[in-house]
């Protein structure tokens, strides 16, 4: 069977059960309403103290609501997936498929919002207003450059984390394979030539982690080649990152931006690299080709061409780079503590978690970890709790030791 036949055979299953399921969430009490004493319990009049206390203070909520658990999953339908602008109905499918992931990776309750706005004033005000009802907002699926601006004024105007996935959760899983890429070819992350193709959010955020993380030649990429001072035609968000990108002021399309780079990461379409852009990088060069679902060179072809390590975002080759290891395990560490935030801190802190589980001697097929690999929600649940109390916006601080401990008991995890 060819991929287009296995991604025909997996499109028409997943349309007939879709059509059964009719949603893939449902809301389930945690309390039993048996008899008139639970329900005067549960609801009236027994629930207006709890009310009365989180009127004197504020901060009791999460501690007399499931709030400290629940995230909104938060789209405007205008990047979705690889189906582009199409609008808010049609990004719920994927924002209840999000949410089932919250829950089945982090034990996180997560609840889709689909906007039928796609300005940047209506979603801030939207999301604000609800922040009364959410513990952590992940932003998803919401095309750049709005959202840039989205998150920003999220996250100064908010009092909970702010998160867009598609940003930073995918910024940090490519710097967990990076971590553990540069041991088997025997490099120092700083000292990396990198290549981004791409540059909207995910490719954008990628190159910030890395600079973040002491990488100082990296070169962006969009449809229209290197991204440079060169450049007249660039907007705000990529004038900025002309700034400190592309060092050797390189001019070019993206065969020119990778001779000589040793690592590419393409976050753009299939087919967008050839094999002889791979044979014109270093030698041992890493090639993380994520495009779905037809990534942007085939692992084979990237291998014959001289690749050491490939990775792509597709759970049939080896290393998938996949935001699961990431965002549910985020949320829960933030979540467990009351973070106020998501920090760099606790992202570069989450990518080394990842990195570490690998072991010390990853190899060519082992740069990260599965999906379904049971340590990942609990490393990295505890390594960003703890990088939240050590930079100062945990307001219920934990030892790494206990949301680690926690979150294998709420995923049912045994010891």
């Amino acid at each position: 069977m060819t991929n287009n036949d296995r991604l025909k055979s997996l499109q028409e299953e997943a349309l007939a059960l879709h059509e059964q399921w009719r949603g893939k969430l449902s809301i389930e009490s945690k309390v039993p309403v048996a008899d008139k004493h639970a329900l005067s319990i549960a609801y009236t009049p027994g629930v207006a103290e709890p009310c009365r206390r989180i009127a004197a203070d504020p901060g009791l909520v999460d501690l007399y609501t499931g709030r400290w658990n629940t995230v909104a999953v938060v789209s405007d339908g205008s990047a979705v997936l690889g189906l582009g602008n199409i609008g808010a109905r049609a990004a719920l499918p994927v924002m209840e498929g999000k949410s089932v992931l919250f829950k089945a990776f982090g034990a996180v309750d997560a609840f889709p919002i689909c906007l039928d706005s796609q300005e940047a004033d209506d979603i801030v005000r939207t999301v604000k207003l609800l922040e009364p009802s959410f513990g952590g907002i992940n932003l998803e699926d919401i095309s750049a450059p709005t959202c840039f601006e989205v998150e920003r004024r999220l996250i100064e105007e908010c009092d909970i984390p702010v998160f867009h996935d598609d940003q930073h959760g995918t910024a940090v899983v490519v710097l967990a394979a990076a971590i553990s890429a540069c041991k088997v070819t025997g490099r120092a992350l700083e000292d990396l030539k990198i290549v981004i193709n791409g540059a909207g959010a995910a490719g954008i955020a990628i190159a910030r982690m890395f600079q973040s993380a002491g990488v100082r030649e990296i070169i962006l990429c969009d449809t229209k080649g290197i991204i440079g001072d060169h450049r007249d035609d660039l907007t705000p968000v990529k004038q900025e990152v002309a700034g400190w990108t592309n060092p050797e002021c390189r001019e070019g399309d993206l065969a020119a931006a990778m001779e000589g780079s040793n690592l590419f990461v393409g976050v753009s379409v299939k087919d967008a690299v050839s094999k002889a852009m791979v044979a014109s990088m270093e030698e041992d060069a890493i090639v993380m080709a994520m495009a779905n679902p037809d990534p942007e060179i085939l692992p084979e072809d990237a291998l014959a061409a001289g690749a050491a390590v490939v990775a792509t975002g597709r759970s049939d080759f080896p290393n998938q780079v996949n935001n699961v290891l990431g965002f549910p395990g985020i949320f829960r560490g933030a979540l467990d503590v009351r973070a106020r935030v998501i920090n760099h801190e606790m992202k570069i802190a989450a990518a080394q978690a990842l990195a570490g589980l690998v072991g010390d001697e990853p190899s060519t097929e082992n740069i990260i970890p599965e999906a379904f690999d049971l340590r990942v929600a609990p490393a990295v649940a505890a390594a960003v709790a703890g990088a939240a109390v050590d930079s100062g916006v945990a307001r219920d601080p934990k030892t790494p030791a206990e949301v680690a401990a926690s979150t294998r008991r709420m995923l049912g995890i045994e010891e």
